[in-house]
């Protein structure tokens, strides 16, 4: 990925993402975001990077053989380690949405970010509120205690988090907010729609912090930011 397209992604929000992918392909109507509320642990951060996927269950324990539930462990451990940087796992949680096995604590984040992964995205539970590693954000369906009998039952397969398919590869930005896949045939033009994005806004921002906001500046503001939008 381009170094200043990264580090821009870094410093704005998902939703900002997510608007600039409608002035990139100029229209509305993108879809590929989440739904619902989400947790997120370092809400102050924002993760970016390319999707490494998984599917777990928690509920019930896994019925095959102890050797091909460990040799799929280490599958995935492997993926997550080997997956070119920066990325982000990305899990679905087969119990959905009855999840009660946390797959993300300190364990599992730890060694996550030992591995130089950006966070990680599940529709499934985090624990550990107090205990996980700083810099590595976990954005999940919920929070709960128990690990329950946590299991991975797929590597590199597209997952579905909360509405939105993942495929492995995909470039997804993540927040407090949730979580979007920025289609491959917008990231050229992503950073400067990003731009475009911010100074159209400033247009009404502006004049709506400054002192003496009336209607009639209202007015005049709309009038300039709808004629930029068009």
């Amino acid at each position: 990925m381009d170094p200043y397209l990264l580090a821009l992604l870094r410093r704005i929000d998902t939703p900002t993402v997510c608007n600039a992918i409608e002035v990139a392909q100029g229209r509305r109507g993108f879809d590929a975001f989440t739904r619902g509320s989400m947790v997120c642990t370092e809400p102050g951060l924002a993760i970016v990077g390319y999707a490494v996927t998984a599917q777990i269950a928690a509920l019930a324990p896994p019925t095959e053989a102890p050797e091909v539930i460990r040799a799929r462990r280490m599958a995935y451990y492997r993926a997550m380690h080997d997956a070119p940087k920066p990325s982000v796992c990305v899990v679905e949680d087969l119990d959905f949405p009855n999840c009660i096995g946390a797959f993300w604590g300190e364990v599992n984040a730890t060694i996550h970010r030992g591995f130089g992964m950006a966070g990680a995205l599940t529709n499934g539970v985090v624990r550990d509120l107090g205990d996980l590693p700083p810099g590595f954000p976990v954005i999940a369906g919920s929070i709960g205690p128990s690990h329950g009998f946590v299991h991975v039952r797929s590597v590199d397969e597209p997952v579905r988090v909360m509405g939105l398919t993942v495929r492995p590869g995909d470039l997804v930005h993540a927040d407090r907010h949730g979580a979007v896949v920025v289609p491959p045939a917008v990231v050229p033009a992503l950073a400067a729609a990003v731009e475009r994005m911010q100074r159209t806004e400033r247009l009404v921002l502006d004049p709506a912090r400054a002192p003496g906001f009336d209607f009639a500046a209202f007015e005049a503001a709309w009038s300039a930011f709808e004629a930029a939008r068009t």
